[in-house]
């Protein structure tokens, strides 16, 4: 199957963008350390320290950079060494909301999700895994590196056994599962657990930046998140003119008929960094049902299918699109759906679920875009910045040309 056309032109585009001066990220590194509250720790920060010690300028938490409780020059001899990648401890205050202290350098990394996983592997950091979740190793195909590694269980039902015998200097997990079922059972142990989600694109780039500097691979994030920028940057260039009420109406289903996203859900990050409404948005829960009248009555115009592996042949390990076809068609004909907008103008894709709840995540923003406003992306190519992230971020060698199965249509309408 054809999904891959020529990307040469977006790739000289962002070439050239990534000559120019590159801003601040926008967000705040949560590393004690960074006391002028940006996103790195440099020379500025020691600066800010001295202000702060001679009254000239006010305090901040992060400035505290031996979590001492007070600011004073031994922070000074910290930033310094943090800067050299020398730095013997390091505190930070994860997703979670939780302030950790990590005993440096981090060699020996349990990670018990498959976007820490994958992470790990956009920052070259791989050699430092030493134990993987169940979701991990049914993802053989995609994160190969780590097929042969221990198995220490599910995201929500780790075997802490397990991870005692591996000895981790740090074990990673999601934010909502880090307090409740890591934290509890690794107390007295000696082994920290940071909580990072990994795959929220309003959290993204400031949690690669943490795990950056938790692993000694600031320059490796900081090419991600250059790269992330550009993509998410060069879609909201566009989209920020556009006025809220004329914004493409979205009904986002999940890997289940009739299962949404809520607002703040990872598909509905992404379905709104687009500049997609979601219609599902102010539902009640997470990921709810709903009806099939309720769909026909919020009448979208373009419906996004995010589909697994696991409901279909699709994604890295199959080169068949029939299912993602099937599905789709099946969408097509529901009882009444006929009269739906987005039915009428046949607007409804198939989009790989892992892309919208990844460090991948800025893939499915592109192709969301793209269908979303095809005239004003005319020139926007989401296969070549799914090729790049694949091959020059994650140090891949993967061929999109004739494999994978990703997106249906495979032609952008």
């Amino acid at each position: 199957m054809k999904i891959f056309t020529h990307f040469l032109p977006l790739l000289a585009l962002m070439a050239a963008l990534a000559m120019l001066s590159v801003p601040a990220f926008g967000f705040t590194l949560n590393v004690f350390g960074n006391a002028n509250m940006d996103d790195t720790i440099d020379d500025q920060d020691i600066s800010y320290v001295k202000g702060i010690i001679d009254g000239k300028e006010n305090g901040s938490e992060l400035a505290d950079a031996d979590h001492d409780g007070k600011v004073d020059a031994k922070d000074i001899d910290q930033i310094n060494h943090i800067i050299q990648g020398d730095e013997t401890t390091l505190t930070l205050i994860d997703t979670a909301n939780r302030t950790v202290t990590l005993q440096m350098p981090i060699d020996k990394i349990v990670a018990v999700t498959d976007d820490s996983a994958e992470a790990l592997r956009v920052l070259h950091a791989t050699d430092k895994v030493v134990g993987v979740s169940v979701e991990t190793l049914e993802n053989s195909i995609y994160l190969p590196e780590f097929s042969q590694m221990p198995n220490v269980g599910k995201w929500n039902e780790p075997d802490i056994e397990k991870i005692l015998t591996l000895e981790p200097d740090l074990v990673i997990s999601y934010r909502s599962a880090t307090p409740k079922y890591l934290e509890p059972k690794l107390n007295g142990t000696g082994i920290p657990a940071v909580a990072l989600d990994l795959y929220r694109a309003d959290d993204l780039r400031a949690e690669m930046k943490m795990l950056g500097y938790i692993v000694g691979r600031t320059a490796e994030a900081d090419r991600y998140l250059q790269w992330f920028s550009r993509v998410t940057d060069a879609v909201n260039e566009k989209i920020s003119a556009i006025p809220e009420d004329k914004k493409t109406r979205v009904y986002l289903e999940g890997a289940s008929d009739l299962k949404t996203y809520t607002k703040g859900k990872g598909g509905d990050l992404a379905c709104t960094m687009a500049g997609g409404v979601n219609i599902a948005s102010d539902l009640a829960g997470s990921y709810p049902d709903v009806e099939s009248e309720w769909v026909m009555l919020q009448n979208p115009e373009v419906i996004v299918r995010l589909t697994q592996p696991s409901e279909m042949p699709c994604g890295y390990a199959s080169d068949d699109p029939s299912g993602f076809e099937a599905k789709r068609r099946e969408i097509l004909s529901r009882i009444g759906w006929s009269n739906i907008t987005a039915v009428k103008d046949g607007r409804v894709y198939m989009l790989l679920y892992e892309f919208g709840a990844s460090p991948g995540v800025p893939v499915a923003i592109a192709y969301m875009a793209k269908w979303f406003y095809p005239e004003l992306f005319s020139d926007l190519e989401p296969q070549a910045i799914h090729h790049e992230y694949l091959n020059e971020i994650q140090g891949l060698n993967y061929d999109l040309k004739d494999h994978g199965v990703f997106v249906y249509p495979s032609e952008m309408k």
